[in-house]
């Protein structure tokens, strides 16, 4: 989940890795970790947004996409559940404390270009290895 956190969470799937029922998979996570996957994950994606808020210039809806929200009500409201503040209050609070803003064309290419791969393609890597 910390490698895939901007895709769909296949509960059922993971539980299978682990070689968990789903439901035991759940008890076993929440009894390690104090929290559901779910739970887990919505934390560990609304950390990459504090961080995108903070350093990347891009609207709050293109950031809600790239950490994997569909919906921007349910994003807003995780994030200020989780933070105290709207992400538009805490990009207004941080902007000009951190490092230099990066282009959100920069971003966009890091955070989505790995979903911009046609299906079936080789990562470059392999290629490269070839």
């Amino acid at each position: 989940m910390d490698r895939d956190w901007a895709e769909p969470l296949d509960l059922d799937a993971v539980a299978a890795h682990a070689c968990y029922s789903r439901y035991h998979f759940i008890r076993a996570f929440k009894g390690a970790y104090g929290s559901t996957p779910g739970q887990y994950l919505t934390r560990r994606r609304i950390e990459r947004a504090e961080e995108l808020l903070r350093s990347a210039n891009l609207s709050v809806t293109e950031i809600c996409s790239l950490v994997g929200f569909s919906s921007l009500g349910t994003f807003s409201t995780s994030f200020k559940r989780q933070t105290g503040l709207t992400p538009s209050a805490y990009r207004d609070l941080y902007v000009g404390r951190a490092a230099a803003v990066i282009p959100g064309c920069y971003a966009m290419l890091w955070y989505g270009g790995r979903d911009a791969r046609a299906p079936g393609s080789k990562d470059r890597n392999s290629q490269e290895a070839e």
